[in-house]
């Protein structure tokens, strides 16, 4: 057991990294709230017959009265329709305000039943079971709960942090290939704007197997990487915008294509192979970046550009969440493993584009 703290004052809470974590849950959830008697487990289509019955399971045998919810898998389902009918479902099961949200699934799954939590009788506690690699290492600590609007993504939303966060790594195992890479794409995003080693020992790996052998060690690395973060910048207006490395062209494409083209890692993927092809040429990143970056997403078959033109993905970049006002703020490499902020005029951003 890896257990990494996070410590933001009165919202502190822990992260557990153990193969084979998951039927402990109800009796951790138990302990750490007392008062709750009611749990609710927000899935989806792909997670819930897999794993909700083992949760739940553990949860009844510590004494709680279980209710699941189930929503379609996809990001199509992160969205205002699909919240109101999972908070109607909460109510319908007769949660109240000292009762508990577990959220079991990938990022969408944690996004979208962690915005429930914290609107749900304004707010009610919320643990985190990340089953996907993305959700594992990224969006599962931290506290950003949303859904997208038709007018971009996670445009609707709340930072409201987890009581805890229990991660399976064995859940992983029936992870499919495409999701196994697509969550690989946010580690690669840590090695390169933190922890040079990390990038080496991901681009080092013969294989998934080796890859899935050492999972614990890289799901660790990244958490504590994020943990240190927002422990500094909690509500993201500073260094926590390093996070989003790749996410500026990412969300655009992901949004282009209808969230059902090219998945989140793989629209990350994209960002930051593309930036930094650009960033080099100007000056601003070491040479051989892009090219180090472009071998890794190679070996992992993760994609290197979108077919998207420049003019359609600026109109979508404006409406990103890092624009402010006629300037927006790009995160750039130095180098590998060294990322920083670049806050730029709106005018200038075509420029970064290619």
């Amino acid at each position: 057991m890896r257990t990494i703290h996070v410590d933001l004052g009165a919202h502190a809470y822990n992260i557990e990294i153990a193969a084979g974590l998951l039927p402990s849950v109800g009796t951790q959830v138990a302990q750490l709230l007392p008062k709750a008697r009611k749990a609710a487990i927000i899935s989806d289509s792909n997670v819930a017959p897999l794993y909700a019955d083992k949760l739940r399971e553990s949860l009844e045998a510590a004494g709680f009265s279980v209710l699941t919810v189930v929503i379609t898998a996809g990001e199509q389902s992160k969205n205002i329709g699909v919240l109101s009918n999972v908070l109607e479902q909460l109510a319908r099961g007769g949660m109240t305000r000292s009762d508990v949200v577990l959220t079991l699934g990938g990022g969408v799954v944690g996004d979208l039943g962690g915005f429930a939590a914290a609107s749900f009788m304004r707010g009610v506690a919320f643990v985190q079971i990340p089953t996907s690699l993305l959700a594992q290492i990224d969006s599962s600590v931290g506290g950003k709960v949303a859904v997208d609007l038709q007018a971009g993504k996670n445009l609707a939303g709340a930072f409201y942090q987890p009581k805890a966060v229990f991660i399976d790594t064995d859940l992983l195992r029936t992870l499919p290939t495409r999701f196994l890479h697509d969550g690989l794409a946010e580690a690669i995003k840590y090695g390169c704007i933190k922890d040079a080693g990390l990038f080496e020992k991901i681009a080092g790996f013969a294989d998934d197997a080796e890859l899935l052998a050492n999972i614990d060690e890289i799901v660790a690395a990244c958490c504590v990487i994020k943990a240190r973060i927002v422990e500094q910048d909690e509500f993201d207006t500073g260094l926590r915008m390093l996070l989003n490395f790749g996410h500026t062209i990412g969300h655009a494409v992901e949004q282009h294509f209808g969230y059902g083209g090219f998945t989140h890692g793989e629209g990350v993927a994209i960002g930051m192979y593309q930036l930094t092809q650009r960033t080099e040429k100007i000056g601003l990143t070491a040479v051989g970046a892009a090219e180090r970056i472009k071998n890794v997403l190679e070996k992992y078959q993760l994609p290197l550009e979108a077919g998207v033109a420049k003019s359609e993905l600026i109109a979508t970049m404006a409406r990103d969440k890092k624009k402010s006002g006629n300037s927006i703020t790009l995160i750039i490499l130095k180098k590998i493993g060294q990322g920083k902020l670049l806050k730029l005029d709106w005018q200038q951003v075509p420029e970064y584009l290619g």
